[in-house]
């Protein structure tokens, strides 16, 4: 409420890092002032040691408002009163001084900059001037020493008289000289007058260009300008030119598997998806650089380095597992507001792709300690198509290269680079042998565009599925199994036994039961399942039930084993009505699905066992040696409370008749 209020009272202001305003004020829809603001000329006037000590001033006000509204809430003071209001108020106020003191500190820096680069210039200009004056002068230099080392041709008339061929060819020599130069000097000339003429046509051309980039510089903000105001016109038309431009920009520097999938999820988003949407994240100049050669000197650096052998394998092992610079983020939007963020990235020494999950949601999901581990990003994915879990790298070329360096899991290093599982392969148009047939049949399957639809439809469902477990283990764990009223039928209206407690196991704890080893034995409680234990009570019964949770749940049901205490000891292995009840939540699952897609399917199985409890108990015949009043009295309308040689009780509820009969 506090934000929305500083956004009505915030006016807009229209800032110009020119100091001049460009465009018009008035009056733009809803009547709203617009005030041209420059802070380049407040710049001018401040104080950058004040505007320090003004720094210091506000930060030791900022943590003292900070420890009072601590003190305030460790009194007992709530979010929404008073005090803590205005302490908040006053702190936004010190955060917009702080957010001003720090664009003034970039634009002294700025303008520093800007001075040290002007100077720089000028320097440079009266550098290429000296050198061009110096070797200017070097050249005349050479010209005098070699007229001065020119020798004369000029003899006595007594010597014209006694040699007179050989004064004769002296004077053709003369003659020759001087004409020579003469041409010469005529070249200077016409060249001087080129030379004249060509600086004054570069400085009209020179003139013209400055004039064109002054326009074009002009240009720039109002550009600028429109592109900033037409942003809300693309986001309520659903047409992000300005992003999609940028987003191609950068996908030239994808590797191929990513920018397949770049390709891939834009075109089902677009056709199919609205929810779906597609951003690359990461260093763009880091990957620009990965497309250039190496240079030769870093090459020999490299080559005369020598370090430990410890060192060395660290260092491989690091460069095989390095990751390429750009990622890429799908988010996928559930109906009720939830986001699945997908961050999918690309090995590429080891030409295999990984990702991430993580799950947001519209309300804080922190009320169920036994649902810890149901959004967890390192198991949320496991097994979204049968048998991938994501462990291990399926490019059969890796165990090779693990070998060299050292590796020998890849699922030691899945908590830092993601999981490679195999539909994500398929999603990046990646494709390994494989040692069973049938996968590589569903891995060839898997790069038709299908596969793209089924595999956003399993996701989807898997957060679904999630969220819908993480309410009911809320309610599970206050001793409250959550009936919908769409499967109010399936059950009686009056059930006495009550759910005691549900708590988390681990794969350990749950294979040392001895009332589950055969559930263990049949290959039915894997690593990758989750594991839970209901206790179910009346009176002096206690019935403990573990529960397997595959990951693909509602799609594969959960699987409860029973062992009851009273009377004694008995489980489903020496009981046949304990598995007579165990056949009810398991093996008639189908009646307790409810509404697609079956998210209540859990609840549903703990109501039922809660009602097979009561039938268990009260149609239990009484010792006639026990004097007194029966503990359970029978409230259930059973047709016969038992039948056949293993006397087997009525577990099957008739509605709307409301009486107990046999399978």
């Amino acid at each position: 409420a506090m934000s929305d209020a500083l956004k009505k009272r915030k006016s807009k202001v229209l800032r110009s890092e020119t100091g001049t305003p460009e465009g018009k004020c008035g009056r733009e829809e809803g009547d709203q002032d617009i005030r041209v603001y420059s802070e380049e000329v407040e710049l001018d006037g401040r104080d950058p040691e004040e505007d320090y000590q003004q720094y210091k001033l506000t930060c030791e006000a900022l943590a003292k408002l900070m420890n009072d509204i601590q003190e305030l809430k460790a009194n007992g003071a709530k979010d929404g009163c008073a005090e803590v209001e205005e302490k908040r108020m006053q702190s936004c106020i010190h955060f917009m001084s702080l957010k001003k003191l720090n664009r003034l500190a970039h634009m002294r820096l700025k303008r520093g900059r800007d001075q040290t680069h002007e100077g720089k210039q000028r320097v440079d200009v009266l550098h290429l001037q000296l050198q061009n004056l110096l070797y200017e002068v070097m050249h005349l230099q050479k010209e005098i020493s070699k007229c001065l080392e020119f020798k004369s041709f000029e003899r006595d008339r007594s010597a014209e008289e006694e040699v007179p061929h050989t004064l004769f060819l002296c004077r053709l020599a003369k003659q020759y000289v001087n004409s020579h130069f003469s041409l010469g000097t005529l070249c200077m000339c016409r060249l001087a007058e080129q030379y004249k003429e060509s600086l004054s046509s570069k400085e009209k051309i020179q003139k013209g260009i400055e004039v064109k980039k002054e326009h074009l510089s002009s240009l720039q903000p109002g550009l600028n300008a429109i592109m900033q105001a037409s942003l809300p016109v693309q986001e309520y038309l659903s047409m992000p030119f300005e992003q999609t431009q940028r987003q191609t920009e950068i996908a030239r520097h994808l590797p191929p598997s990513l920018y397949v999938l770049l390709v891939q999820a834009s075109a089902y988003g677009q056709a199919c998806d609205k929810s779906l949407s597609v951003s690359i994240s990461g260093d763009v100049d880091e990957a620009k650089a990965l497309s250039k050669p190496p240079e030769d000197s870093q090459g020999k650096t490299a080559k005369r380095r020598r370090p430990t052998t410890g060192g060395q394998l660290d260092d491989k092992r690091r460069e095989m597992l390095k990751r390429h610079p750009l990622s890429l983020c799908l988010d996928l939007k559930c109906k009720d507001g939830s986001v699945l963020h997908l961050f999918n990235y690309y090995l590429m020494n080891l030409n295999i792709m990984t990702v991430k999950a993580k799950v947001s949601t519209a309300t804080d999901l922190t009320g169920a300690i036994s649902a810890g581990e149901l959004l967890n990003s390192d198991t949320l994915l496991n097994c979204l198509y049968a048998n991938d879990q994501g462990r291990e790298t399926p490019n059969p070329a890796n165990r090779y290269q693990f070998d060299k360096v050292g590796i020998s899991s890849f699922g030691d290093y899945v908590a830092e680079l993601g999981h490679p599982y195999l539909w994500v392969q398929s999603l990046g148009g990646l494709q390994f042998p494989s040692d069973a047939p049938e996968v590589c049949v569903w891995v060839a399957l898997s790069l038709s565009a299908s596969h793209m639809e089924s595999t956003m439809k399993l996701l989807r469902g898997r957060v679904q599925s999630r969220l819908a477990l993480h309410k009911q283990f809320s309610s599970l764990e206050h001793s409250i199994v959550p009936v919908s009223t769409e499967c109010q039928h399936l059950f009686p209206a009056k059930v006495l036994s009550r759910l005691a407690r549900w708590t988390t196991m681990s794969h350990q704890e749950y294979t040392n039961l001895s009332f589950t080893q055969h559930v263990s034995d049949a290959g039915l409680a894997r690593e990758t399942d989750l594991f839970f234990m209901a206790v179910v009570e009346r009176g002096t019964a206690r019935l403990q039930a573990a529960v397997v949770l595959n990951p693909r749940y509602p799609e594969i049901s959960p699987l409860f084993a029973l062992s009851l205490s009273w009377k004694g000891e008995c489980s489903g292995r020496t009981d046949d009505n304990l598995r007579a009840m165990e056949s009810e939540v398991n093996v008639f699952k189908s009646e307790l699905q409810g509404p697609r897609p079956g998210h209540q399917l859990l609840t549903n199985q703990v109501a039922r066992l809660c009602v097979c409890l009561d039938v268990y108990l009260e149609t239990d015949g009484q010792d006639d040696s026990v004097e007194g009043p029966r503990e359970f009295l029978r409230e259930k309308m059973c047709l016969r409370t038992v039948r056949g040689p293993n006397r087997l009780k009525p577990f099957k509820y008739n509605h709307p008749q409301g009486f107990f009969s046999h399978r």
